[in-house]
């Protein structure tokens, strides 16, 4: 076997023949008992002192609160799903816009579109005419990695390239950036940092976290917090500062098998020195509010759990800022729904987070759950004293409207050259150099260099999730005004030198290069939809590895930079690459890769490599959970591993034996919360089609709309209006290799809600590039008896292709077509081999 590598210092409309309440997210994982020791945790200094001028006015304000005035500070609803007029009858504390939620329901909204929505939804919280009431609300967001949701924005390495940096300092500068970048659009809040400490790589957030050691994501945490809210005692919440909130407490990094919102199964210990270092420093820096998390501590959602929330948090910790939920969390909870949990608020949880319709009932059953004693007066005093505590803390009650801040309008910050230029310092001080074979890099910039990979040029996929999107897909480079790719940056460099450069995405060329720079590495996820069960890149269709063997077949020396949201088992791509640089995600600014991979015209290096790994880098596809100062501590390259220009060594082959249990393919998800890389949800009408690329898409004859089952949106309803021909389809422009799903067993499987009767000309199918069979029809999946309940179907392969190589080209791997009025909602769709064939619709009829 290869030599681990040492840590170096200790540390388509034919549509198959027709014509003319959450559940137990936690099952699956042991449940243990745990003792609790609030002794394991410190008492915080009030490093913002208490005010006695603020909490004299907290007071005098909550005296004259009704009971209905103070559950509405409590509720936090999304801008998709309530009026301003909403905001003017209740007064809501807060609201917020989801990922890939804008103004006007408009991906492209202006700066001034965000303006305009939070001066409306400002006014209406002040004005009293309906509520009795003035109390202005909080506009909160995502601004993960820069202000994300907004076309133009700055866009920063995710956590992870930021955390191979090991910067505070700059750390601390892009968050003051970001929250400049958020003022100018009439914002007040953050949902940042994210200071999990990820555990199990396979993890979807893992890009979220800025490193497996405890120590950096508490520098770190600091360090945001300062930035986004600037220092107690210094400019602090002023009129370039927003409120920040560290996330998700506690110990979402640590879920067993790295599944998102699952349990974490740590001793109270460990939770402690692991998972809460990140709200040690954070609200050490004066964070103001604190994020519930979605995961589970030995079985018990934290959403409901009232030790972790209040005796430790809130009693212990000292902390009295205001604990707000994730997206419907509560609805989680044993007990709960998204309308109804006295259980979140009696845990602690001082803002319910409640995006779509849910906010009304959840209002309402909250106020009678006071009055018959299930939730206590005392209690909900307490959580709006905290939410009118930071308010006051953040002058919102002194500040001006939205459109009259300091910041406010001032779009010249969007984007602003000096904000790109800390963002490019980012991105080259987080590259990581793991091989350098004969001291191929720097290469010289007057050499002829062909630039392969489908992430060459382009800004969404080297920017991740939480991109303008939640998913951050469905974007273009001309969606990033002012941005750069990681071409950009080879072509400017290289042309100025006079040097060469072509751009081919499939390795083809006219005049043979000296180098070639191949760009590649994953799509972009967010959340749950990224988790993986195992680290194989590419795995079953490594698409990538073979570009890079055929650019070496030719004599060509290759650099690979990889774009990834974690480390991943690239063996194989290692081998086939002189050098290799782990680029992360490094945003909007793609032309730092350049200014690090490139000499100055003498020679001589005009940026050296500065990253080193915060995450250890996996030795198999099964070595998921490989963290340093484990006892059984042995990861291919260490945590703190980074080449420089100075190393000499070169990197021998590495290992591509891989076990029969890593690389078999038991399932394929092609929707399993969002639809899966490389597909796109579709429609088609006879006329005309649309692909989906927020949480809504609608023709004349069909619509589509993302919607909650038991996560975030993790379901699609789908609605056929007419009785022309349409067809909702899950499809790619190129073919996918399915024959793996064509042996017996092997089905198509999906959840099903059927909301109305069945059309007699639905159909379910998938296209091939050889004719598949016409679809099964849906009547013969489900009847009107069904109607209500989801129901998993299971479809044979063999219905739809009974010759082998008709799956070997699969363009759309599932697709519904109904020529007539049809309401459902699926989910979970995938393919899967060795099913029950008692369930399996067989086609035999």
């Amino acid at each position: 076997m290869m030599p681990r590598i040492s840590l170096i210092t200790p540390v388509m409309i034919a549509a198959f023949g027709l014509s003319g309440c959450a559940q137990d997210l936690d099952s699956k994982t042991e449940q243990t008992t745990h003792a609790a020791n609030t002794a394991i945790w410190p008492k915080l200094p009030k490093t913002v002192p208490v005010d006695k001028t603020v909490e004299s006015k907290v007071s005098a304000l909550l005296a004259k609160m009704t009971l209905e005035q103070k559950v509405a500070q409590m509720i936090q609803p999304e801008i998709r799903d309530v009026t301003v007029e909403d905001m003017r009858r209740y007064g809501f504390g807060s609201y917020l816009n989801g990922g890939g939620a804008f103004p006007n329901n408009n991906k492209h909204a202006t700066p001034a579109d965000w303006i305009a929505l939070a001066e409306k939804m400002y006014q209406a919280s002040v004005d009293d005419s309906l509520d009795g009431i003035n109390i202005p609300t909080m506009w909160g967001t995502d601004a993960v990695h820069g202000h994300n949701n907004v076309i133009g924005a700055t866009l920063f390495p995710h956590n992870i390239g930021l955390g191979a940096a090991n910067n505070p300092e700059l750390i601390e500068k892009i968050a003051a950036i970001t929250a400049k970048e958020v003022m100018v659009t009439g914002i007040d809040w953050v949902f940042a940092p994210t200071v999990a400490v990820v555990r199990d790589d396979r993890w979807g957030r893992t890009y979220e976290g800025y490193s497996e050691d405890p120590a950096i994501v508490g520098k770190y945490a600091a360090a945001i917090v300062s930035g986004l809210q600037g220092r107690p005692g210094d400019g602090f919440l002023g009129d370039q500062q927003v409120i920040s909130t560290v996330k998700h407490f506690v110990g979402d990094g640590g879920t067993q098998g790295g599944d998102d919102q699952g349990n974490n199964l740590d001793n109270e210990q460990d939770l402690f020195d692991i998972h809460a270092q990140g709200y040690v420093q954070g609200l050490g820096a004066g964070a103001q509010s604190v994020m519930a998390s979605f995961n589970s501590w030995h079985g018990e959602k934290i959403h409901g759990n009232k030790y972790l929330l209040t005796d430790v948090l809130k009693t212990q910790m000292g902390f009295d800022g205001f604990v707000v939920g994730d997206w419907n969390g509560h609805g989680q909870v044993t007990g709960c729904s998204n309308e109804n949990c006295s259980q979140s608020i009696n845990a602690g949880l001082d803002i319910f987070m409640v995006p779509t319709n849910a906010w009304k009932p959840l209002l309402e059953n909250t106020i009678a759950q006071v009055k018959n004693g299930e939730i206590s007066q005392t209690r909900i005093d307490d959580a709006v004293s905290r939410i009118l505590r930071v308010k006051f803390r953040a002058g919102l009650f002194d500040k001006p409207s939205p459109a009259n801040r300091a910041l406010s309008g001032k779009t010249e910050l969007i984007g602003h050259p000096e904000h790109r230029a800390v963002a490019r310092q980012a991105v080259r001080e987080s590259l990581v150099l793991l091989k350098n074979n004969d001291g191929i890099l720097p290469l010289k910039p007057s050499t002829r260099i062909l630039v392969a990979g489908d992430g060459a040029d382009n800004i969404g996929k080297q920017s991740g999730g939480w991109t303008i999107t939640w998913q951050g897909t469905g974007n273009s480079n001309e969606d990033f005004p002012g941005g750069s790719s990681i071409y950009d940056g080879i072509n400017d460099v290289v042309s100025a030198h006079g040097g060469q450069v072509q751009l081919s995405v499939d390795g083809s060329f006219t005049d043979k290069p000296d180098v070639a720079i191949v760009v590649f590495g994953e799509e972009p996820y967010a959340e749950g939809n990224g988790d993986l069960d195992n680290l194989d890149y590419q795995r079953g269709q490594a698409k990538d590895l073979a570009l890079l063997k055929q650019l070496k077949a030719q004599g060509i020396p290759v650099v690979s930079v990889f774009i990834t949201g974690r480390p991943l088992w690239v063996n194989p791509e290692i081998n086939a690459s002189d050098a290799f640089v782990v680029a992360w995600l490094p945003g909007s600014e793609g032309k730092g890769v350049a200014d690090v991979l490139f000499s100055n015209a003498d020679g001589k290096i005009n940026h050296d490599f500065k990253g080193q790994l915060s995450f250890s880098w996996p030795n198999s596809p099964d070595d998921t959970a490989v963290n340093v100062g484990n006892e059984q501590y042995a990861p291919l390259f260490a945590y703190g591993y980074g080449l420089t220009y100075r190393d000499q060594t070169n990197l021998p082959l590495l290992s591509e034996e891989i076990t029969q249990t890593a690389n078999s393919v038991s399932k394929l998800a092609i929707m399993q919360g969002t639809v899966k890389s490389p597909w796109s949800l579709q429609l088609h009408s006879a006329e005309k089609s649309l692909t989906m690329t927020s949480n809504t898409a609608k023709l004349e004859s069909v619509r589509v709309r993302t919607t909650d089952r038991f996560v975030q949106e993790d379901a699609r309803a789908i609605h056929f209006m007419s009785s022309e021909i349409s067809k909702v389809a899950i499809a790619h422009v190129f073919p996918e290799d399915l024959r793996a799903f064509n042996s017996k067993g092997s089905v198509l499987s999906f959840d099903m809600l059927l909301n109305s009767d069945v059309s007699n000309d639905a159909k379910v199918g998938i296209n091939c590039d050889v004719a598949c069979s016409q679809g099964v029809l849906l009547s013969k999946l489900v009847t009107n008896k069904d109607k209500g309940k989801w129901k998993t179907i299971h479809i044979a392969t063999n219905c739809f292709a009974n010759d082998t190589d008709n799956m070997a080209k699969v363009y759309s791997p599932f697709a519904i077509a109904s020529k007539g009025p049809l309401n459902l909602v699926v989910s979970n769709i995938s393919f899967n081999t060795n099913t029950d064939t008692a369930l399996v619709h067989s086609c035999s009829e």
